[in-house]
């Protein structure tokens, strides 16, 4: 999201006003990047701006950890990156918009994100998987990877933009202290993999699900004719998206990244009360 996810020097302001809100949810926000190799979980406010300005960012998921490291290179990391890294040095709470999933299209293009949370221990609170993708196949996947799938005050898995995707999630949490209590069962009972947390985006910046669905099918097309693929794919789409709903989609964008980053403290903080694994 830092460098890659959002258009600068607005990403600048959303990544401050994101730390924010972990602060008013009564935790410390750690902000997870590469400098100059080195991973980084919690950055100085220059480092932030740092990542922010994007010049030579590289866009680091878990497996090219080792080659930004080498190099000696900076990075902004993925969902799977950011939970690897997050594990690493004992934070069990990681608050993201959207993860990565199944690409629309064959053969389909499977985001790490997936086999991440399938095997590493981090509660991942988010909006659902980002609606450019697949989500049945997205949902079919993270159940083959025996991920729990919880929704915040929904029976629905989320659609990022949209509220409801028409897919089940597995279990249903009202309040910060069930999700904390739920993720500390998972902890004892050393469940491998991590959990998803999906918070619809508030109601008020939410899209309807058949407007963002055109909006995606136009940036897919426009995707194709320009030749895009791999990790370039995911930015280069939400851009279109935003350009196609008129700058909409990048509002919900931020309002769900507030939302969760706060709610991520409001579930830290409880697990911390509950003596529970942070």
């Amino acid at each position: 999201m830092l460098a890659h996810g959002l258009p600068r020097p607005y990403n600048l302001e959303v990544a401050r006003a994101l730390e924010a809100e972990v602060r008013a949810g009564g935790a410390v926000p750690a902000t997870v990047a590469v400098l100059g190799g080195a991973p980084r979980v919690g950055l100085a406010a220059d480092e932030v701006e740092r990542i922010a300005r994007g010049e030579g960012v590289l866009k680091l998921s878990t497996r090219d950890l080792p080659l930004a490291r080498a190099r000696r290179r900076d990075g902004a990391t993925t969902v799977a990156a950011t939970m690897w890294l997050a594990r690493r040095a004992g934070i069990a709470v990681f608050a993201t918009g959207g993860i990565g999933g199944v690409h629309r299209g064959r053969p389909p293009d499977v985001s790490a994100d997936l086999a991440e949370l399938g095997r590493t221990p981090v509660l991942v609170v988010c909006a659902g998987a980002k609606a450019i993708l697949d989500l049945p196949a997205t949902r079919e996947a993270l159940e083959r990877a025996g991920v729990l799938v919880v929704g915040w005050r929904t029976d629905e898995l989320p659609a990022f933009y949209s509220r409801e995707s028409g897919l089940p999630v597995d279990a249903r949490v009202e309040s910060a202290a069930e999700a904390a209590a739920l993720w500390q069962a998972h902890c004892e009972l050393q469940v491998p993999g991590g959990m998803l947390l999906c918070v619809p985006p508030p109601a008020e910046s939410a899209l309807p699900a058949a407007e963002v669905e055109a909006a995606v099918e136009r940036a897919l097309r426009q995707a194709a004719a320009a030749g895009v693929r791999g990790k370039e794919s995911t930015p280069f789409l939400l851009r279109a998206v935003a350009e196609a709903t008129g700058g909409r989609s990048l509002d919900a964008n931020v309002a769900l990244l507030r939302q969760n980053a706060r709610l991520g403290a409001e579930i830290a903080v409880a697990l911390a009360a509950g003596g529970g694994a942070l």
